[in-house]
C-alpha cells in the first residue's frame, strides 16, 4: 500500500490522557481479584458510553466486558485485551492513590493495561475501523490463570471470535518506552499443585503410634525443586518451586497426621509440563508409600505455554515502528506466565508485547509496584497503529 492510502488514528488530547489516568487512579484505589471483578467492570462500561461502541458484552466468562466497533464492511475482527484483575498482596508503598482494600493491590499494572484500552475506545469512537470490527476485551481472571479459558468457553464468544488478537504488557526488566516482542515461545507454561500427605495422629510423647508425614514432608521440599532441569531458558528448562508447605496443628502434645506442600511447576512448553507433571506425581507418591502415607494432589493457577503467531507478531512490530517505539527482539520467553496464549489456541493469530516501564521502576507482583502513567499514551498509539497496520494488511 502507498503511503498516501495509510491508515491513521488521531491521538489522545491532554483532556483525555488526564482523565484516564484519573480512572486509573480510581480503579488503583479499589482493586478486585480474579472472580471478584464485578465492580471494576461495572466502571469500565460506565466509561465505554462515551466512545460509542455499537455492542457491548457483560459478564463474559465471568465479570468480562467485550466491547464491538462495528465498521459496518467486511473484514477481519481484530481483538485487543487487557484485564481486570488485582493481586490478593497488601500494597506498601505510599504513592496518594494506594489501594483502599487491605490486602489487596493492583500490583501487576492491569489498571493500567485496561486505561490504555478504554483510551483506544476513545480513539475508535472518533475514527472507526475501515473495515471488519475491532474488539476491546476486558477479561477476568487472569492472575489465577482461568479468565481466558473462561471467556472462551462463553456460548457469546462466537459472536466476537476474532481472526486476530493483540495485546500488551507493562514490564519493569525493559527499558522505559521501549518495547520487547519476538515470534515464538512468549511466556512459560506453569501450572500449581497441591500435594496432601495423610497419616495419622498421635500422641507426642508416643508418635510411633501413628504415621506422621514429617519425614515425607522434609524429604519432599528439596526433591521436588530438585525435578528442575536447573538449565536456562530453553526447549530444556524446567524449574518447581515451593511455595508453601504445612504440617500438624499448631500445638505440643500431638504428633501430626497430615501435611500439605503447594508448589509451581514451570516449563517453556506445555509437552515439557507434562512430562515434569509426571515426574513430580511419580516422587511423592513413592515418599508416601515408603513411609505410609495416603497422598492426593490437585492442580490450580494452570497456565499453557504462550506463543507469539509470526503474521501477528509482525503486525505488532509494524505497530511499534509506526509509533515511534523503539524495540529489542525477545528471544527467550519470560518466566512468568500469561493466559493470552489461549486466544491463539481459539484460533486467532495472535501477539503480546512486553512495554518497559524501566529497571529503576518497582517489579510487577512486590508491595511497592505501581503502574507507571506515561506508558497510557504510548499503549494507545501502539494500539492505534497496530490496528491501521492490521487492517492495511487486510
Amino acid at each position: 500500500m502507498t503511503m498516501t492510502n495509510r491508515l491513521s488514528f488521531p491521538l489522545p488530547t491532554q483532556q483525555d490522557l488526564a482523565e484516564l489516568t484519573a480512572f486509573r487512579h480510581e480503579l488503583h484505589r479499589t482493586p478486585e481479584i480474579s472472580g471478584e471483578e464485578r465492580e471494576t467492570a461495572k466502571r469500565v462500561c460506565d466509561m465505554l458510553v462515551s466512545t460509542s461502541p455499537d455492542k457491548v458484552l457483560t459478564d463474559v466468562g465471568g465479570h468480562g466486558v467485550a466491547a464491538i466497533y462495528d465498521s459496518g464492511k467486511p473484514g477481519p475482527t481484530i481483538l485487543f485485551r487487557s484485564e481486570l484483575d488485582a493481586l490478593p498482596i497488601q500494597e506498601l508503598g505510599q504513592i496518594d492513590h494506594r489501594s483502599t482494600v487491605p490486602g489487596k493491590a493492583h500490583l501487576c499494572g492491569h489498571d493500567g493495561h485496561s486505561t490504555i484500552l478504554l483510551g483506544f475506545g476513545r480513539i475508535l469512537s472518533r475514527a472507526r475501523p475501515t473495515s471488519g470490527r475491532v474488539i476491546l476485551m476486558f477479561q477476568p481472571a487472569e492472575e489465577d490463570g482461568a479468565g481466558a479459558a473462561a471467556v472462551i468457553a462463553d456460548p457469546r464468544y462466537n459472536e466476537i471470535k476474532p481472526d486476530w488478537a493483540f495485546s500488551l504488557h507493562n514490564a519493569p526488566d525493559v527499558a522505559f518506552g521501549f518495547g520487547k516482542l519476538g515470534a515464538g515461545a512468549t511466556n512459560c507454561a506453569s501450572s500449581g499443585i497441591k500435594i496432601k500427605l495423610t497419616g495419622s495422629t498421635a500422641h507426642a510423647s508416643r508418635p510411633s503410634d501413628g504415621r506422621s508425614p514429617m519425614k515425607a514432608l522434609a524429604e519432599l521440599m528439596p526433591a521436588l525443586e530438585a525435578c528442575g532441569s536447573g538449565k536456562p531458558l530453553g526447549p530444556d528448562f524446567s524449574m518447581v518451586t515451593v511455595t508453601h508447605a504445612s504440617m500438624g496443628e499448631p500445638v505440643f502434645g500431638i504428633a501430626p497426621g497430615e501435611a500439605r506442600i503447594f508448589a509451581t511447576l514451570r516449563t517453556v512448553a506445555d509437552a515439557e509440563m507434562n512430562a515434569l507433571t509426571a515426574k513430580v506425581e511419580a516422587l511423592v507418591a513413592d515418599a508416601a508409600a515408603r513411609y505410609g502415607l495416603k497422598h492426593e494432589y490437585d492442580y490450580d493457577d494452570v497456565f499453557l505455554a504462550c506463543t507469539n503467531d509470526a503474521s501477528a507478531t509482525e503486525i505488532l512490530l509494524n505497530g511499534m515502528e509506526r509509533a515511534g517505539i523503539s524495540h529489542e527482539e525477545q528471544t527467550v520467553p519470560s518466566y512468568g506466565s500469561e493466559d493470552f496464549g489461549r486466544f491463539g489456541l481459539s484460533g486467532a493469530k495472535s501477539a503480546m508485547v512486553f512495554l518497559g516501564s524501566g529497571p529503576d521502576w518497582p517489579r510487577v507482583h512486590t508491595p511497592e509496584y505501581d503502574f507507571r502513567d506515561e506508558l497510557i499514551p504510548m499503549g494507545i498509539r501502539l494500539f492505534s497503529e497496530t490496528l491501521a497496520a492490521c487492517l492495511e494488511q487486510a
